[in-house]
């Protein structure tokens, strides 16, 4: 609390005999139904857009606080109290309101600004009357200044309290809809339009991993749908090929890792989820890079041949097979002239360029590989088999940290 928050009626005014005070404390409250009129009534002047709510009897709840508030200072200035006695409930309630009702802070201390100059000039008056000296009215000022103070205390109190349980409101109808969107429910439409989400054509959806238990939230943007709740947290991107969209997304979670899935149509979220999980699969067992917000369409390869490991597995070991006759360094190396011919299509120049030998190695190497599998590099079938193979034996060692393609190992 302030130091003018804790001031009490000062010397000056406990020197004023005892009938003044009182004279001015009857003629103040003889006048407090008016005054809270009055000040209600400039309030809503200056304000027009204030709400009108009436308690149970039918009268304005503002207009009760209002003069609550004036009973509850002149008592303290007849009582000569420590400090002027708050009354939270109604101040708490109001500031809950404004808070509700989407008004800033600004506004509410502006209120309360021209509600305590008009009290002010009405209890200056009632002064005069009552023939209060000047320097006990200074220091009435003063206390009534650290009233002041109470009042907005106890109504920001109520508007923090109000636009927490907005936040966290908004953020479950967030929660629900990323749920529908991700189950394919019926409800996708009514739940964004609770919340006012324009309903996107495409989306990707990005799973992260928290960098610790109690990591702050990532600030996204408004229009970007989070849920912390989840085991791992889960972000629905609208509209991912706007330009800026996966940069902004990258800033908002920086310090996170996961991964981000295709852009896929708002019906196909579950989609993109399914492959944002694949690769962070693949990030947690080494073969894709760690640390980052990794974009599933830069790793395309990698995630349509790595997570099938026992079939990778099997169609290497028979498509292979006729390196077996060979030593393993010799293996490696016609495997590695192998996948560059299928990758090239082309003559010994243009595979001997690829791997860094001379050509008349490759063309060696080009007869082996002729008399190891005959015909069968003729078959188109049997040719892409060997190069899938070939690559996701090439992306799984380059995750490893292997060398350029000659000093590749073949399993």
């Amino acid at each position: 609390m302030s130091k003018r928050a804790a001031t009490a009626v000062g010397p000056a005014w406990r020197d004023v005999p005892r009938l003044q005070v009182h004279r001015f404390a009857t003629l103040a409250m003889d006048r407090v139904p008016a005054l809270a009129e009055e000040i209600l009534r400039e309030i809503r002047r200056e304000f027009p857009q204030l709400p009108v709510v009436l308690d149970e009897l039918g009268e304005p709840k503002a207009l009760v606080g209002i003069r609550r508030a004036l009973e509850h200072f002149v008592t303290h200035v007849t009582t000569g109290g420590e400090r002027p006695q708050v009354p939270p409930q109604d101040f708490q309630d109001f500031g809950r309101g404004e808070g509700l009702h989407g008004r800033s802070l600004d506004a509410l201390q502006a209120i309360y600004r021209l509600g305590v100059r008009l009290a002010w000039r009405r209890l200056a008056e009632i002064g005069q009357q009552a023939e209060i000296p000047a320097p006990a009215m200074y220091e009435l000022a003063e206390s009534g200044f650290a009233y002041l103070d109470g009042l907005v205390a106890q109504s920001v109190r109520g508007h923090a309290e109000a636009a927490a349980r907005q936040a966290g409101e908004r953020l479950r109808l967030q929660r629900q809809l990323l749920a529908e969107i991700l189950d394919g429910g019926p409800a996708v439409a009514e739940r964004a339009a609770r919340i006012g989400w324009p309903l996107p054509e495409r989306v990707a959806v990005a799973v992260l991993t928290r960098p610790a238990r109690e990591a702050v939230a990532p600030a996204v943007g408004p229009g970007v749908l989070l849920d912390m709740e989840r085991e791992r947290p889960c972000v629905i991107l609208p509209e991912p090929d706007a330009a800026g969209r996966h940069e902004l997304l990258a800033r908002a979670t920086y310090g996170w890792s996961g991964a981000v899935g295709p852009p896929v149509p708002l019906a196909a979220a579950a989609a993109s989820l399914r492959w944002a999980e694949a690769a962070l699969a693949l990030v947690e067992r080494g073969l894709l890079p760690p640390g980052e917000l990794l974009r599933c369409t830069e790793h395309t390869e990698a995630l349509v041949l790595l997570p099938p490991e026992e079939l990778i597995a099997d169609l290497t070991r028979r498509s292979l097979a006729p390196l077996e006759s060979c030593g393993p360094g010799h293996a490696r190396r016609l495997a590695d002239t192998l996948l560059a011919w299928l990758e090239t299509r082309g003559g010994a120049p243009e595979v001997a360029a690829r791997l860094g030998v001379h050509p008349q190695t490759v063309r060696y190497r080009l007869r082996q590989l002729r008399d190891l599998w005959g015909a069968d590099l003729d078959d188109p079938d049997r040719r892409f088999a060997l190069e899938l193979v070939l690559r996701a034996q090439r992306l799984r060692e380059g995750a490893a940290g292997g060398t350029a393609t000659e000093g590749r190992r073949v399993s």
